[in-house]
């Protein structure tokens, strides 16, 4: 195959920074250098690549399939070891400096990822999450380069991390914010320096800084880091002098900033602008390197695509004869049985969406980006005929195209809740509405196309229906605000209007306590269009039919045929609309539901059961009106829409199928089912990477919930980094480049990932739920400590070594996996490759050695830190519960979202007879906003209830009326954050910890991209009570600032926790819980 050079453009650099202007954007198109004595390693296009440090033409190390990263040459620079997925995890491998054969050194299931080596290069240091009870954080390992069990480091938590020159020390950094895309970020997960002492097994902070320390390289006496200190807030590489502590800046870049550097002997080797340079650490100069790439580049070039799995939305011809879908921005239609499947667009560079069918059959409307924003389009739905536009609009994201019945008029929506008409003929547009609140609509079109029925939102809680007259353009509420009311459908005759609404108020029950919540409240309504419609249900009575005799018509009498005809063929809809909200009547209870549609004489609608049921999918039954029977049509539905002369639907399933069907009773989906395979378009992953370039910049620009973008010039950003568009040879790549985009936004919540690459294989790995240990006498691993749950928990979750009847002891010995004797040359996950939920015979014995072993069945579990998490919570109540007499209770809470709140509300129900509580959501990963979560903790004691003979009751019936404290720290964010800001705001208690993450914006959904990427723009900030934005960018304090040593951490000395302790046990020591005591009965016999 023949190779291209591809230059990457270094500007030269000696000692003097040059300006900025002739720079390109910075962005990691060679990423994760390192530097040996006289080489650089470094990632490009999703491979390794090495080229001498003074430049020239690289020499490709790695072609494997799986991703390369963080790769360090050995100390005497012939070997390179990296963090790797070739084998179905992130795991470490070796190769030669020269290129071949990876060997792997860990197998666990965590990804492991490379720091450094050892200084006389027997080992290596990385960091991994394999025995920490959250996925919040890493511990440092040191794992053996030729092989063997790693060994963890007796400190609680390590990110990036180097290893000093005699390998006694080690400076490392506990935060790691390095790969979220913020920039010049100030909150509370800001990382600092540290040095760990190996001898003494001591820690201590070396740099205090409201920024980011991070990234060490320790040469010399100097540790050298990146920090955003100076006053441009541009990282830029620092020292630490160790003997003198002196803080020294040594590069100066104030426009972009420094990028994974990495240290070889006395150079350092870093990013910048895109480019790669050499920092001297003994000259103190700054040199670029100028490298070339010998690649076929196969991630650029164009290739045919199947589109079927990325089907974004669809809809049916008015005959059903055909389906129309947008898929990867492109539009195509789709046969029902026979024929050609049509690719309309085929415009890798642009994207085009929401394909939707006129009902007169002739055109396809879309939205499509060509301009550089979205417009609405149309185009002949045979693709024979050139495309028109019609709209020419300012800037913001467009949606939900619904064309009136006579194909003349297309009602949508944008981004800002504005509803606008478009006339299909002049492209005139009319301002319909705006919704204040949402801009998620449900439109409907009466059958003359004279009259646009939509759901508007009043408030968070409710939205209206209103009815727009296209003659009088006026809009009118036609539903209070009492009630929800939504998603209307025209009947077809203009006699009625269906809609659904949230009435249906039927509690449920808590089982644990009196708590009752109003779910599944959706039912079907119909109202009647004008005073003399019948309602639906009106009591019938049969009757015999008399018919009339016919009179003779006099011979002169003429009759006038053409008034008939034209009374026959009127078809204007009449609406009353004084009262009309009085005349609806409820046709049925849904509980909970899906899209609704309408017919001549029927009504379709699609019915979930329970809480999430649409992931499973629905049924779709119709209602007939003159019947008034319920009929099931399909099971197994996610979405349908109905074709205009409806005859035909169109049904999605949640596998992502879809069928054409007659939509009466009995239908099957595999009599329909479409055949997608034919939906094809060949994709130029360039021009497709300029459109998701700049959708995500729009996204932004149009979703942020700042209009002013936090003072950033957002035009400028985009400029800045589309110059590094070129030079984008991985789709990974373009996330970098996007990510460094949104980063300047200086917000937390504002991510980007996926898209259209190759996917990390997994491989499930058998896990015991234990720590081995190696006894190297003997060369068999033992069972160093077996994890276990509280005796109440360990139903759910158990180590499989702790089956009953299995009587497996610490410091017993695993001897053989399924007859295959555990080799002590790997660590011991070797063994359990692919054996995670199987049944596994396991070879153990008490002592290490195979005579007198014996055989036990396990099935290891597939993940093992639900374990290690509750045993972790369970260790910490039982100290709590020791220290306080039993007065105390301790619950954790991981996050706000659905498990956090489970075990929230678990562990305070075990806990309710405690005089106080010690709420932990140290690590808590955020998800909702946890105003429910405070209301739980806030119950107030109203009263208590007298009871003969029993003890009396409390009102709430189940509350905690003691005091509280909680536990937070840097890692605490999001919903992390709130939940403190909350707790204090209700006066619940003292917070305890360091400050939390800063991360209060929140998110609510934005366009996809086209590939299947996604990026998020916050879209709604925290506000004060007094108005003013806050805890964003900074996080909530503490009352009491305990900083919790790594290494004291690691062996049991919680420090934040032993303050909470005092301070509950100093707050009922002065206000000791308080009971009424001895019940003074009435004497009322008087």
């Amino acid at each position: 195959m023949r190779k291209t050079y591809l230059p990457i453009i270094i500007i030269a650099l000696s000692g003097i920074i040059l300006s900025q202007e002739k720079h390109s954007p910075d962005a990691l198109m060679l990423r994760f250098p390192d530097i040996s004595q006289n080489k650089i390693v470094f990632q490009y296009a999703g491979d390794l690549y090495s080229v001498p440090k003074t430049g020239g033409t690289a020499t490709g190390l790695t072609t494997i399939p799986g991703s390369e990263n963080f790769a360090k040459f050995s100390p005497k620079g012939d070997k390179i070891v990296f963090s790797g997925n070739y084998d179905g995890n992130t795991d470490l491998y070796v190769i030669p400096a020269e290129g071949g054969v990876p060997v792997r050194l860990t197998h666990s299931p965590a990804p492991d990822l490379v720091n450094d080596w050892y200084p006389d290069g027997s080992a290596i240091l990385y960091r991994s999450q394999q025995n920490s009870p959250s996925y919040r954080y890493n511990k440092l390992w040191k794992q053996p380069v030729d092989g063997g069990m790693p060994e963890v480091l007796p400190l609680a938590y390590g990110e990036f991390a180097s290893v000093s020159p005699d390998g006694n020390r080690i400076a490392f950094q506990t935060l790691a914010v390095e790969g979220r895309t913020w920039k010049r970020y100030r909150g509370g997960m800001a990382s600092d320096i540290w040095i760990y002492d190996l001898k003494n097994n001591t820690s201590e902070k070396i740099t205090e800084f409201d920024g980011s320390d991070g990234i060490p390289m320790w040469i010399g006496d100097l540790i050298y880091f990146l920090s955003d200190r100076d006053n441009n807030k541009k990282l830029n590489i620092w020292s630490y002098n160790t003997k003198t502590k002196e803080v020294k800046q040594h590069t100066f870049f104030d426009e972009y900033d420094v990028k994974w550097p990495s240290a070889g002997i006395d150079e350092i080797v870093f990013e910048n602008g895109g480019k790669l340079h050499i920092l001297n650490v003994i000259t103190g100069k700054t040199s670029s390197v100028e490298v070339y790439i010998p690649s076929d580049l196969p991630q650029v070039r164009p290739a045919l695509k199947n589109l079927s799995k990325m089907i974004a939305n669809f809809d049916i011809s008015r005959d059903g004869k055909r389906a129309v879908f947008e898929a990867r921005g492109e539009i195509l239609t789709v046969p029902a049985k026979e024929g050609v499947t049509r690719n309309l667009t085929n415009t890798s560079g642009v994207a085009e969406r929401e394909g939707t069918w006129s009902p007169d059959g002739k055109h396809i409307a879309y939205f499509s980006d060509r301009t550089g924003e979205y417009e609405l389009y149309i185009k002949p739905a045979d693709g024979k005929g050139e495309e028109k536009k019609l709209t020419k609009m300012d800037a913001g994201f467009k949606q939900n195209i619904n064309w009136s019945p006579d194909s003349k008029q297309i009602v949508f929506n944008d981004n800002f809740g504005n509803i606008y008409i478009c006339s299909v003929s002049d492209g005139k547009l009319t301002k319909v509405d705006k919704d204040d609140h949402n801009y998620f609509f449900g439109f409907a079109w009466s059958p003359d196309s004279k009259w646009l029925a939509y759901d508007k939102r009043v408030s968070f809680a409710h939205s209206v229906l209103n009815l727009y007259s296209l003659e009088t353009g006026k809009s009118t509420q036609i539903t209070s605000e009492f009630y929800s009311t939504a998603n209307p459908a025209f009947d077809p005759k203009g006699e009625y209007l269906y809609f659904y609404g949230l009435k249906n108020f039927e509690p449920t029950y808590s089982d644990q306590d009196p708590t009752w919540v109003y779910n599944n409240s959706v039912n079907l309504y119909a109202v009647t269009l004008r005073n003399d419609v019948k309602d639906i249900f009106t009591p019938k009575n049969d009757e015999v039919e008399v018919k009339a005799e016919a009179k003779e018509e006099k011979k002169d009498e003429k009759k006038d045929s053409s008034k008939t005809e034209a009374k026959k063929d009127d078809k204007t809809v009449k609406i009353d609309l004084e009262g009309i909200e009085a005349r609806t009547m409820l046709i049925k209870k849904l509980g909970s539901a899906g899209a609704l549609a309408a017919a001549e004489g029927k009504v379709f609608y699609l019915q979930f059961q329970g809480d999430g049921g649409w992931r499973k999918g629905g049924t779709l039954y119709s209602f007939d009106l003159d019947k008034r029977e319920h009929k099931e049509i399909v099971s197994g539905v996610t979405q349908f829409r109905l074709s205009f002369d409806g005859k035909k639907m169109i049904v999605g399933t949640p596998e992502g199928s879809f069928s054409i069907i007659d939509p009466n009773p009995g239908a099957k989906l595999a009599d329909g089912k479409l055949d997608l395979s034919n939906m094809t378009a060949t994709i130029d992953p360039r021009e497709e990477w300029v459109q998701l370039y700049n959708e995500a910049w729009r996204i932004e620009r149009d979703f942020f919930y700042d209009p002013d973008m936090h003072g950033v010039n957002w035009e400028k950003m985009k400029k800045r980094y589309e110059a590094l568009l070129p030079f984008v040879a991985h789709r990974n790549d373009l996330n970098y480049v996007i990510g460094e985009l949104i980063s300047e936004l200086n917000v937390s919540h504002a991510y980007v990932g996926g898209g259209d690459m190759e996917n990390a294989p997994y491989t499930p790995v058998g896990m015991l739920g234990c720590d081995f240990q190696l006894d190297k006498a003997s060369g068999f691993y033992k069972f160093a400590k077996i994890y276990e749950t509280a005796p109440w928990d360990a139903s759910e979750v158990r180590s499989p070594l702790r089956a009953p009847g299995l009587n497996v002891k610490e410091g017993d010995y695993l001897i053989a996996v399924n007859g295959v004797e555990v080799d002590p040359k790997y660590d011991p996950w070797k063994s359990f490759q692919r054996l995670a939920d199987k049944t596994v015979i396991l070879t153990i014995n008490s002592k290490p050695s195979k005579e007198g072993a014996r055989d036990i069945l396990v099935k290891p579990l597939e993940n093992e830190q639900e374990l290690r998490y509750y045993a972790w919570i369970e260790n910490n109540r039982k100290y709590v519960e020791e220290k306080t007499g039993g007065r105390v209770g301790y619950i954790y809470v991981p996050s706000t979202g659905i498990d956090g709140q489970t075990d929230l509300y678990r562990q305070f129900m075990g806990q309710l007879n405690k005089d106080a509580l010690i709420i932990d959501e140290r690590f808590n990963s955020g998800g909702q906003i946890p105003d429910r979560f405070v209301e739980l903790l806030n119950r107030k004691l109203y009263n208590y209830w007298a009871r003969n003979g029993f003890a009396d009751w409390e009102t709430p019936f189940v509350g905690h009326f003691g005091p509280k404290v909680m536990l937070i720290n840097g890692w605490s964010g999001s919903g992390g954050d709130a939940f403190p800001a909350y707790f204090r705001a209700a006066g619940l208690g003292k917070l305890v910890g360091k400050r939390t993450w800063g991360g209060l914006v929140g998110i609510s959904g934005t366009p996809a991209l086209i590939d299947g990427g996604s990026v998020t723009a916050p879209s709604f900030g925290y506000r004060e009570v007094t108005g003013e934005l806050g805890i964003e960018g900074y996080g909530v304090d503490p009352d009491y600032d305990i900083e919790n040593f790594p290494h004291e951490l690691a062996k049991g000395n919680d420090q934040q926790l032993n303050k909470a302790i005092d301070l509950m046990l100093e707050t009922l020591k002065n206000n000791p819980p308080k009971k009424p005591g001895k019940v003074k009965y009435p004497d009322r016999s008087k």
